[in-house]
């Protein structure tokens, strides 16, 4: 089965390296239960106003997280838009996978036209 992904990799990249961080994984983790107001936020990671506005900022900066402003807080909440890109190249990664468990080929896995691989070795 082959899924063609299309998207910024450099903004994904940027982004799987912000979820490396264990303070940043828990951030996103708390916002699947909705928009939160930072104040709540520190209370819950346990963490300084200055170092969560730090990972909140690393988290907006790659897109996996907007922000607004309602009186003096900021509140956050996650971009589902962009999280859907990133599950579309993990899943893509795994339909790869499943492909190749039940491939009957034995030479390139079924190549095809759109592999970038394939189109290296057609220009050379």
């Amino acid at each position: 089965m082959e899924t063609t992904v299309s998207v910024d990799l450099e903004a994904l990249a940027r982004a799987f390296h912000a979820l490396a961080d264990r303070k940043r994984l828990e951030i996103v983790r708390l916002l699947t239960n909705g928009e939160r107001c930072v104040c709540d936020l520190t209370e819950v990671v346990g963490a300084k106003q200055s170092l969560l506005s730090f990972h909140l900022k690393i988290l907006r900066e790659t897109g996996l997280v907007t922000s607004r402003r309602r009186g003096k807080w900021m509140y956050y909440s996650l971009n589902y838009e962009f999280i859907e890109e990133m599950r579309a190249i993990i899943g893509s990664v795994a339909d790869g996978r499943e492909h190749l468990e039940s491939c009957c080929c034995e030479s390139l896995c079924c190549p095809t036209e759109e592999d970038p691989v394939v189109i290296a070795r057609e220009r050379q």
